[in-house]
């Protein structure tokens, strides 16, 4: 096990009803801006309970903050958070909300282009304070002092880190009326980041793995059930804590890391707008075709304790746990090749070229730079 020092100060509320608690949890005497996404929360009842549990602070509303943040809207919240002197944020939404409002607190205490801040992937100094309202698993960003922001001018798409919220509310209840393919998303979205953590070197820390196999267990066994019933409290309970679990630092501590999928994977969102989950189930399993032989004795324990293969040589046990993972994928309603979202070599070749451009080299191995993503992306292009 690495050497590392672990902190995560977020509260985490969570159950019915806990909208209720945000007075409780904001300063009296603040001044608040609420930021949404689109108008689901308001046909969930989400948009109601905040407002009546902060119907006694001064607020402010800024709305639009896309799938996929833009830096030219988070812009404009920061233009309006500056104009109207917003001393605490509440970010009310799934990943992308939150990822925003992160980058939001930030500028509002920066006289300079919030992109800059993006740029820079690390943030340094004060942040106005925030605090979260999840509606859609996926991200961890609840959790977490990470985000992801893109520019449309330039199709760009970063990575940076902040500060952590001060406490998150997470209600299942409110993932009731989500649509399907959201959900799909955000199963794929917690299964990668766990894998992410997961599927790299091997005995580095006996903790650490049975952690993150229980999170990908327990995806493998609610996914079908919540396709089934996606009103069924205790299922998206499980997985709305599950996609908390994947990415607050809890499974990470001491063990190296991979992160190349979700490089190559923001860069397909950039250039053509898939959800970013999606994009993960289409890179993923060619990120394990390619690099099977260096990911093999970690591939194997993987097979066993997730999907039960214990037959076979060991070739075929990699090849079945890879068969495996993308046929979840797919029993997801989800496609796991370019071929079939209509991509092709120009869209890889410009990933390579904004690989190589930035000298990446992404992996737990350091291996994954514009040459490998390259393969990895040429054997998307395949069909079954």
């Amino acid at each position: 096990m690495n050497n590392f020092v672990f902190q995560n100060p977020v509260k985490l509320i969570m159950g019915k009803g806990m909208i209720a608690n945000l007075n409780k949890e904001i300063p009296t005497g603040k001044r608040v801006m609420i930021t949404f996404g689109g108008g689901s929360v308001k046909n969930n009842g989400v948009y109601d309970q905040v407002k009546e549990a902060l119907k006694d602070y001064d607020t402010v509303e800024f709305w639009g903050i896309e799938p996929n943040p833009s830096i030219e809207t988070l812009r404009k919240a920061i233009e309006l958070g500056k104009k109207e002197k917003i001393d605490f944020l509440l970010a009310v939404g799934g990943g992308s909300v939150i990822d925003g409002t992160k980058l939001i607190s930030a500028g509002l205490l920066y006289d300079g282009d919030a992109w800059d801040l993006v740029k820079a992937r690390f943030i340094a100094g004060e942040t106005i304070p925030l605090g979260t309202v999840l509606t859609l698993p996926a991200t961890g960003s609840e959790m977490n002092n990470g985000g992801v922001v893109s520019r449309k001018e330039t199709k760009e798409k970063y990575g940076f880190f902040a500060n952590f919220p001060l406490f998150s509310i997470l209600d299942p209840e409110v993932t009731f009326t989500l649509p399907p393919h959201q959900v799909a998303c955000g199963l794929v979205d917690t299964f990668v980041h766990t894998v992410e953590q997961y599927m790299t070197t091997p005995g580095q820390s006996r903790l650490m793995d049975r952690w993150a196999e229980g999170i990908l267990q327990t995806l493998v066994e609610v996914a079908p059930k919540i396709r089934q019933n996606q009103n069924d409290y205790q299922l998206m309970a499980d997985f709305m804590l599950s996609a908390t679990m994947a990415l607050n630092g809890f499974i990470s501590m001491g063990v190296s890391q991979d992160w190349a999928t979700h490089m190559i994977g923001h860069e397909l969102t950039a250039l053509h707008g898939l959800s970013h989950g999606h994009t993960l189930a289409i890179v993923y399993p060619a990120t394990l075709r390619i690099l099977r032989e260096a990911k093999g004795d970690k591939l194997i324990q993987y097979g066993e304790r997730v999907w039960n293969i214990t037959s076979g040589t060991h070739d075929e046990r990699i090849d079945a746990a890879i068969v495996c993972t993308e046929e979840f994928f797919r029993s997801l309603g989800l496609t796991t090749r370019l071929c079939e979202e209509k991509i092709g070599v120009d869209t890889i070749d410009e990933i390579e070229r904004r690989f190589n451009a930035r000298n990446a080299a992404y992996g737990e191995n350091a291996n994954v730079t514009g040459a490998m993503a390259k393969t990895i992306l040429n054997s998307c292009l395949k069909s079954f």
